[in-house]
């Protein structure tokens, strides 16, 4: 595991109170995309506020939870414990471990961030001046990592140039 990322937040901390283990949670995700703002590749990322939920932005519960309809996602403890490894990965996208490519999804612009070696994805949205993060998950499926491998080497292999000049095959370290 890179040394630049921090340990898994387990649910065990907060002696199985889901309440309270949210509230940490949350805590977390405001320290790292509320109250400071991070930048990747030096464009600042902005944040997907709305549904609100409980008082809480969208991209958190997209961070902690799946599901398709904003109303009906459901925790999933894998991407509870890792909250607070989106913003690590989005500072050290240069690092070698992790693989970066453009794709497009649902007429979006898309950075995917792999961490392959610890099967976790970090999905940013671009948009004109700035870039939301969007989601972040586990990967272990065979399937789902064979789909990530073969966009990557499609991607590094075009020779992608990206629309802002943010990321380039020749810039993101693989």
């Amino acid at each position: 595991m890179p040394d630049w990322l921090p340990p898994l937040v387990l649910f065990e901390i907060c002696s199985g109170n889901w309440e309270k283990y949210l509230e940490l949670l949350y805590v977390y995700f405001k320290k790292d995309f509320i109250e400071s703002k991070p930048t990747f590749r030096g464009t600042k990322l902005g944040l997907k506020r709305g549904p609100i939920t409980q008082g809480k932005e969208a991209t958190f519960w997209h961070f902690i939870s799946e599901g398709d309809e904003e109303t009906d996602r459901v925790p999933d403890f894998r991407r509870c414990e890792r909250i607070r490894w989106p913003r690590p990965i989005i500072e050290n996208g240069v690092e070698p471990s992790v693989k970066i490519w453009e794709n497009e999804r649902k007429g979006d612009r898309r950075i995917c961030l792999w961490l392959e070696q610890q099967e976790y994805l970090v999905i940013l949205s671009k948009r004109k001046n700035y870039i939301l993060p969007w989601t972040a998950y586990m990967v272990t499926k065979e399937h789902h990592k064979h789909k990530l491998q073969k966009e990557y080497d499609a991607f590094k292999k075009a020779g992608a140039a990206p629309l802002d000049g943010t990321v380039t095959p020749s810039t993101h370290g693989r």
